[in-house]
């Protein structure tokens, strides 16, 4: 099987169905060996900045010379971002190999997630790493990642979110998130609303599990611009820099770092030096949350999905940039809380291009209109992505902003419209320009 192939029987197992257990993949992987046990691991659960933070984490561990493989979800360009090791994305070849690996030892239906996350595990172990760094993809107590035992878990924050999977209060969301968390192990968390805190302080009074809070055991200070403070579990940094835009970013390095803390103290195996952290959040890169893609006009993607997402969004916007006036590309999946998304987004923009991103399960635009004549009379649908993208450079001046949010699907394929296909790298300011002035003949 040729990599097209694979893919194409990768998308044969329906990417957007979600089943949550665990029977499924433990059977999978007892038939091949365990092989997540051949490597220790790290787990991020959260409703936000999760990719963030693993990627901010892998980036230091890789600094300080450790074989270090990192697993997320989604991709937004290339299928192979979602396994890469030391910041190199799985191979064409690898993934063909890892694929057969998994096929051949499938007895029972494997959703998609299974799969991959099983393709995951067989890649790290073929290329024996040092350790892992695995997003959890939904919730955390019954994610296809939530099989391992990790040497820390963090759960970055929560909020209200895929109610139907993970129940419609945030303790119960909460009891969900923090089923990461293991017999004997610690946490590292910035969630700090009081009935969050509850549930996982009982969780890990019930595992014999150490918790540890942002703002709590550990705490920032930011200074000017992306450089802050770390007081931490043991160690201490005047001045670091922030690999991301954004103050909510500050947050998700001091988790990383406060995790790195934690497997540090396990013992010699995983120290890391100063010069190590220094290095790796300056090395550490993660697509498509706040990623300015060109100057004049300001081009920004965001990722931005739920409610508080957005609501991080907004605070970049109103604080983080300078522009004139603020075009916005939106789309969103129906599943989401569009409403109170666009509650929040929608009042902070001149002129709303809406779109449809490219999944059967995108809201139709139609429906965000009747929402957006609430704030803006301006508005316009354009169901093609790259139409949307398009009109909105159109309507931009270079004192203007562009902004494109509401689903990682959207940012990834005006990521491919640009024909930015490399994970590692920002798209240049020329291509964006070609789009620009392509759109104003």
């Amino acid at each position: 099987m040729a990599y097209k192939e694979s893919l194409s029987y990768l998308k044969s197992l329906n990417p957007s169905s979600i089943r949550l257990g665990l029977e499924p993949i433990l059977s999978l992987l007892g038939r091949m060996g365990n092989p997540q046990e051949s490597f220790p691991s790290v787990i991020v659960a959260g409703t936000n900045g999760k990719g963030s933070v693993a990627a901010i984490l892998a980036s230091i561990l890789t600094a300080a010379g450790f074989k270090t493989g990192l697993y997320t979800s989604p991709d937004l360009v290339d299928f192979r971002e979602r396994i890469r090791i030391d910041g190199e994305m799985i191979s064409p070849k690898e993934v063909v190999d890892c694929l057969h690996d998994v096929k051949s030892h499938v007895t029972q239906t494997v959703s998609y997630f299974e799969f991959i996350t099983a393709m995951a595990f067989s890649h790290f172990r073929r290329r024996k790493i040092d350790i892992a760094i695995l997003e959890v993809g939904l919730g955390g107590r019954l994610d296809a990642t939530n099989v391992v035992n990790p040497l820390v878990s963090v759960i970055t924050n929560i909020s209200r979110e895929h109610e139907e999977y993970l129940g419609n209060t945030l303790a119960k969301i909460a009891f969900e998130k923090g089923g990461v968390i293991k017999e004997g192990g610690a946490c590292v968390t910035a969630a700090s609303q009081k009935p969050v805190l509850s549930v996982l302080a009982d969780i890990c009074r019930q595992k014999n599990a150490r918790l540890f809070r942002l703002g709590n055991d550990f705490t920032t200070r930011k200074k000017k611009d992306a450089v802050f403070s770390y007081r931490g579990l043991q160690r201490n940094f005047s001045s670091l820099r922030s690999p991301f835009t954004g103050i909510h970013q500050i947050a998700n390095a001091a988790l990383a770092l406060a995790a790195m803390e934690v497997i540090s103290s396990a013992g010699a195996r995983f120290s890391v030096s100063d010069e190590a952290v220094i290095k790796g959040l300056r090395a550490a890169q993660w697509e498509g949350r706040l990623e300015a893609l060109g100057r004049s006009p300001l081009f920004i993607v965001d990722g931005a999905h739920n409610p508080a997402g957005v609501a991080t969004l907004v605070r970049a916007l109103e604080n983080d940039f300078t522009y004139r006036k603020l075009v916005l590309i939106f789309g969103v999946m129906g599943d989401k809380n569009y409403r109170i998304m666009a509650k929040r987004l929608f009042p902070l923009a001149d002129r709303i291009v809406l779109t449809r991103p490219p999944s059967e399960r995108s809201l139709d635009p139609q429906v965000l209109a009747a929402l957006a004549s609430e704030f803006i009379d301006k508005v316009e649908i354009l169901e093609e992505p790259e139409n949307a993208l398009n009109r909105a450079f159109f309507l931009a001046g270079e004192d203007d902003a562009i902004c494109a949010a509401g689903s990682l699907y959207l940012v990834g394929e005006i990521k491919r419209v640009l024909g930015k296909a490399k994970p590692h790298g920002h798209p240049s300011k020329t291509n964006a320009r070609k789009v620009n002035n392509s759109a104003k003949k």
